[in-house]
């Protein structure tokens, strides 16, 4: 099944530590700017529509890239 992961930047380390354990490093995730908690529905709006492409693009991409070494 085609998943994407969303994560803030502040966790980018931590997703794709997570990622190689579970052997999967080309399970990279979108990562949007951190922090979102203090932000408004209008501004996690276009953090999301931000993002919206790329999650799109990695859905329906045959052979996902790996993530950087």
């Amino acid at each position: 099944m085609p998943a994407v992961p969303v994560a803030t930047g502040e966790f980018q380390t931590a997703a794709r530590a997570q990622a190689a354990a579970l052997n999967r490093p080309d399970f990279d995730a979108v990562y949007v700017p951190h922090p979102i908690q203090d932000q408004t529905k209008q501004e996690i709006e276009a953090r999301a529509d931000a993002a919206l492409l790329e999650i799109v693009a990695r859905l329906t991409d045959p052979e996902p890239a790996l993530i950087p070494g």
